[in-house]
């Protein structure tokens, strides 16, 4: 884009986030590894998507009655997400919009009010399976009933609010700090399952059960469906733009974009690893016994139970379990809160007070809880229940985020030189095509 193009776009849209657009500091004459360190951090928000409480059961529950067979289908789910998240890093670097300004831009106004809306069911969708996590997991580590569990978890709000003060460079500092503490934790249960290590490189060749198991594919669809999240998009077109590079020069344009690659890719291989991790624990510690494992808690107990796992059971198993299921819900109510100001501002042009966005999107996250419990029972099958439907709402969403980012940065017009090249383009239809027919069959096997 053009300088002109650039302020009509500001003047239209104002920035992305404010309060962080163009506030971390970048060197300019440094080594490869100064400048990739400093333009780190985006990519750890936008990876704790990819490793929230909804993937956590499907995972496990996958190694647990399949083996390694789907380890495959985490490898092709993470090359997806890797590409959709560069596009989406590449439209906010170049255009100094984010994918809810884009959209807004180029729409008409009933359809950028259907698209807010639909989002905003997206971000409640996603804060529900945060709020659960949460819950299931102070119920497990301190024996809070559900609905207690579910009233606490409001209080991220104020905590949020603390993390703000501190700056967007400690927000992504603590985001890391958690995603280290999940894998470390993960790590560390896999190496004493001992897993059988050819047979876990083998998992990741894709083979024909994955497509002629109806089993095997529902819980593929899920990964797939549970993987790639629609506000992610959104968070990462905006937070990129947090780096301080010149909007008019080429040079740092292009500088930007590659190392928002680098950012990205690194940190969403980190969410690779640990989603191999959540599939592997099931495979090496509860093969043969997936039938029994259907919520977090029975997972929690099965940790500790020596008929299950072995001589390696223990106590210590199950707390570290729950630890990294509260630092997931932790994380992710940090991004999801980022998300919604984003949606909101980009959408409707609607700014409010981060305390507020907060407890609007956190009550509306609780109420649907609350009510389910309310009605059906302070149990875990309710409420990870509604986790599920969550998940299968967030697939229905995708493509409406999906469709037009690949639009967008294929468009000479919007993008420059910097628009998709053809095979990028032809991949990235493709990849929408799949995962919209996918999430469509995901929704009809759920609810038929």
């Amino acid at each position: 884009m053009n300088k002109h193009q650039n302020i009509l776009t500001e003047k239209l849209n104002g920035l992305s986030l404010p309060e962080i657009n163009n506030t971390v500091s970048v060197p300019k004459d440094a080594s490869f590894i100064k400048k990739l360190i400093a333009y780190s951090g985006p990519g750890a928000l936008v990876a704790v998507g990819y490793m929230d409480p909804g993937n956590w059961v499907t995972s496990i529950a996958g190694g647990a009655q399949y083996g390694y067979l789907l380890l495959s289908v985490i490898l092709i789910s993470s090359l997806i997400a890797m590409l959709l998240q560069y596009m989406a890093a590449k439209l906010g670097i170049v255009t100094g919009m984010d994918l809810a300004q884009a959209t807004r831009l180029h729409t008409k106004k009933k359809t950028g009010a259907f698209l807010w809306v639909m989002n905003e069911l997206a971000i409640m969708a996603t804060d529900i399976a945060e709020v659960i996590g949460s819950a299931v997991a102070l119920n497990l580590l301190f024996g809070f009933p559900l609905l207690v569990g579910v009233f606490i978890t409001i209080l991220d709000v104020f905590l949020l609010l603390m993390l703000t003060k501190l700056g967007f460079r400690k927000i992504e500092a603590i985001v890391m700090t958690l995603i280290a503490t999940i894998f470390i934790i993960f790590s560390y249960e896999v190496f004493l399952g001992q897993p059988n290590v050819p047979e876990l490189f083998q998992g990741f060749i894709p083979r024909k059960e994955v497509v002629t198991d109806k089993g095997a594919l529902l819980l593929a669809l899920g990964i797939v469906g549970a993987t790639v999240m629609p506000h992610n998009l959104y968070l990462h077109s905006s937070i990129v733009q947090s780096r301080q590079y010149n909007r008019e020069d080429h040079a740092e344009i292009k500088e930007a974009i590659r190392f928002a690659k680098w950012d990205s890719n690194i940190q969403l291989m980190f969410a690779f690893i640990v989603n191999c991790l959540l599939l592997t624990l099931g495979a090496t510690l509860f093969f043969g016994h997936g039938e029994t494992l259907t919520t977090l808690g029975s997972l929690y107990h099965a940790l500790a139970d020596s008929s299950i796992v072995g001589v390696i059971a223990s106590p210590l198993l199950s707390v570290l379990f729950a630890v990294a299921l509260l630092a997931s819900g932790q994380n992710s109510t940090i991004t999801g809160t980022l998300s919604g100001q984003i949606i909101m501002e980009g959408f409707i042009k609607l700014q409010l007070p981060t305390w507020v966005r907060r407890l609007i999107t956190r009550f509306l996250a609780v109420i649907p809880v609350v009510v389910a419990i309310l009605l059906f029972g302070d149990s875990e099958e309710v409420v990870e229940k509604l986790l599920i439907y969550s998940q299968v709402f967030l697939s229905a969403a995708l493509p409406l985020s999906i469709i037009p980012l690949t639009i967008f940065t294929s468009q000479e017009k919007l993008m420059g030189e910097f628009k998709n090249h053809f095979l990028v383009t032809i991949i990235a239809w493709a990849v929408t095509i799949i995962l919209t027919i996918l999430n469509i069959y995901l929704i009809i096997t759920t609810f038929i």
